[in-house]
């Protein structure tokens, strides 16, 4: 493993041979560096996650993270936007809170606006559609400890309200103040400077005082619902015949629905239209394919998603990752050359 001076956020690397995993621990704090975004993905501890990149360019992620005993705080940096599936421990809540209000982004295909948060229970799968250079902070803690600590300060918890909502709205004051405190929490300048046990508790009041401030987001129509149904029903018919000739009319048809229908509803829940969509996940499952410890061609693995002329296959993977496919898998075989060494 790699070892680099820390940078901010939005800084990244020059890009060398290999799609570098570093890592740096500084006053418990954990600094996580990728630039392939389903290896960054996997760099959360703790964290069942899928990402998709769906814009074109060099991808560089960093994940800022500390732990405490069932308490998970951490700062995410994603250079490209991003389709992602996510999933964090079970018997936990989880907190998102963007960093830049202004940065639109969806969670399960719900816009997120000025001084709203995004909170899900643990052991709930759910989707996040993020823009470029998108910033977030993550809060992730047992619900036993919330609920403790929230008898000892005589504030009830709906927790129904909090399972039933993608998304909270905090007053302007009270979002201001959590970001100021998440941000001080993860700097380097500080975080040495706090006994971990008032870190922890700083964290537990600011989410507390937040919970307590919150207010659901107004319900959707029932025509969202509908929507968010057919995109839902064609993912699972994509992913179950990745290798297949799709069109909108066979997409039309399997759904019920109009052209019209069909391209609102995706762009509507995802923000891009089907087949679109249907390009991008299959390119990117052709990536991970590349990354993955098997002996394919190119050709065969492009095959198997879908991919029947290389040629145009090879233009669009260079245009939505910035490399050729060959270069792809050559970096895998570094990494597996380097592996071999290091186990020597």
């Amino acid at each position: 493993m790699h070892k680099m001076k820390s940078q901010p956020l939005n800084s990244a690397p020059n890009k060398g041979e290999d799609y570098f995993h570093n890592e740096i621990m500084q006053h418990g704090r954990v600094q996580v560096e990728a630039t392939d975004a389903d290896q960054h993905a996997h760099n959360l501890t703790n964290w069942q996650q899928q990402y998709d990149q769906v814009s074109a360019g060099s991808f560089y992620g960093q994940v800022v993270e500390i732990q405490f005993e069932g308490l998970q705080l951490f700062q995410e940096h994603t250079s490209q936007a991003l389709r992602q599936t996510c999933n964090t421990w079970d018997q936990s809540l989880w907190l998102g809170i963007p960093v830049n209000q202004h940065q639109s982004s969806k969670i399960n295909g719900l816009s997120i606006d000025n001084n709203n948060i995004m909170c899900r229970p643990g052991n709930c799968e759910f989707e996040l559609v993020t823009p470029h250079d998108f910033d977030i902070y993550g809060l992730v803690v047992e619900q036993k400890k919330i609920q403790s600590m929230a008898e000892s300060q005589n504030i009830s918890i709906n927790w129904n309200h909090l399972y039933q909502q993608g998304r909270l709205t905090l007053p302007e004051k009270t979002i201001t103040a959590l970001r100021f405190v998440l941000n001080n929490l993860l700097s380097v300048s500080d975080s040495h400077q706090r006994p971990a046990k008032l870190q922890h508790d700083v964290i537990m009041m600011a989410l507390l005082e937040s919970l307590e401030n919150s207010q659901p987001v107004k319900n959707e129509p029932l025509s969202f619902f509908r929507r968010q149904q057919i995109v839902e029903h064609v993912k699972d018919y994509l992913r179950l015949h990745q290798d297949s000739a799709v069109t909108i009319n066979d997409l039309c048809a399997l759904s019920h629905v109009s052209r019209r229908t069909l391209q609102y509803s995706f762009e509507t829940i995802l923000g891009i239209s089907p087949l679109r969509y249907l390009r991008l996940s299959r390119l990117n499952g052709v990536r991970r394919e590349l990354l993955a410890n098997h002996t394919e061609s190119i050709a065969d693995i492009a095959a198997k998603w879908g991919f029947w002329h290389l040629s145009q296959f090879t233009q669009d993977y260079k245009q939505l990752f910035n490399e050729l496919p060959s270069v792809t898998l050559g970096n895998r075989a570094n990494r597996q050359k380097a592996a071999l060494l290091v186990g020597a």
